[in-house]
């Protein structure tokens, strides 16, 4: 699906994304950049301008300082590198799945804030963005961590636009649906390889998967100036599916 839309809403900005080597990150890494930005595009796989882990405190830091040096500034971070983790019930899950997950899923934003804030406030002002994901909503559209690190992620951009007051930094996020990347590939390949393709997204009201680029677009709104009222929102990008997660999987209670 082609982008399109009035061009230069983000002509003279820097940006930071993460996650930027496929899915989401990098059709926004090329939207922001259609639009005007100066963007840095992370991952720590290849595909990205920067190899830099979002869950490591070092790497962002060091990511935000980059940016200041070269760009001469930073107005705007998209948190958007994640993991799903699976869909291992809570009883076949370690504590150290957990850890992983929320390391990257929603410590990842966390940093992002901490670090991004005090650059994008000595610019005057600017926008946060926070992938996470209508799992984080309610029960049936993904694993327990990852639904909890994404539950997370919503409370966190709450949070962070109240301590954030009068910065003029707004902080936002967005809840995907299913949404075709690397990290649901599986999925697709699986529903290809049993010539299934055509029930991808059936219980979803528009009857389809959703196109990284369809995010990508909610994104330039947050990091836009037409968003410039939207603040510690969770902006639900999914044609539908959260309406109603028809899902339940029962477990033995006697495993936990």
């Amino acid at each position: 699906m082609a982008m399109s839309g009035l061009m230069g809403r983000l002509e003279g900005k820097v940006a930071i994304v993460t996650g930027a080597a496929s899915g989401i990150g990098k059709a926004t890494v090329e939207l922001f950049r259609n639009e005007g930005a100066t963007v840095v595009g992370a991952d720590v796989a290849d595909g990205a301008e920067v190899r830099a882990d979002a869950g490591s405190e070092a790497d962002v830091k060091r990511l935000v300082e980059n940016a200041v040096a070269e760009h001469g500034g930073l107005d705007i971070f998209f948190a958007n590198a994640g993991i799903s983790g699976g869909f291992a019930s809570i009883s076949e899950q370690t504590a150290d799945d957990w850890a992983e997950i929320l390391r990257i899923n929603l410590i990842g934003p966390f940093l992002a804030i901490k670090y991004a804030a005090p650059a994008i406030q000595a610019r005057g002002g600017g926008s946060i963005v926070c992938t996470a994901s209508v799992a984080g909503l309610r029960s049936g559209a993904g694993g327990a961590a990852y639904s909890a690190s994404k539950a997370g992620v919503v409370n966190l951009v709450q949070t962070a636009a109240q301590q954030l007051s009068g910065s003029g930094i707004r902080v936002n996020a967005i809840c995907p649906g299913l949404i075709e990347t690397g990290m649901t590939k599986p999925i697709y390949e699986m529903a290809r390889a049993s010539g299934q393709e055509g029930r991808i997204g059936e219980i979803n009201p528009l009857g389809r998967g959703g196109e990284p680029e369809e995010i990508a677009r909610a994104a330039l709104f947050l990091a836009s100036d037409e968003s410039s009222y939207v603040n510690g929102s969770a902006i639900v990008v999914d044609g539908g599916l959260s309406t109603s997660h028809p899902t339940t999987r029962r477990f033995d209670l006697r495993m936990l």
